[in-house]
């Protein structure tokens, strides 16, 4: 769908808007960027337009949403990098790929 085409209306807009940030609560956190960066001008730098206070609320909310995802599996992934070792089978266990070597 392209938003910028005059065949798709405001309210259409809208509906698509809640669709990707309600993808994003089943552990999609990527759609939230995506409905973040997509919508974001629709939002913020078009003319007012009806439904445009909802497609504001949802596009802070995405980002909002995807930044908290973002931060969480960055930390995540830096603890268990840095602990990887001192954690033994349990970590072995959580690893797809086990190195082979000294830690």
């Amino acid at each position: 769908m392209d938003l910028q085409s005059s065949k798709v209306t405001p309210e259409q807009k809208v509906d698509l808007c809640k669709t990707y940030f309600y993808l994003g609560f089943l552990f999609l956190p990527f759609v939230w960027g995506i409905n973040a960066v997509w919508f974001y001008r629709e939002g913020f730098k078009k003319p007012a337009f009806e439904g445009q206070k909802t497609i504001k609320k949802l596009v802070v909310m995405s980002f909002i949403g995807a930044s908290i995802w973002t931060v969480g599996l960055v930390t995540w992934v830096v603890v268990f990098t840095l602990n990887r070792a001192q954690w033994g089978a349990t970590a072995d266990y959580m690893s797809f790929n086990i190195p082979i070597g000294q830690p």
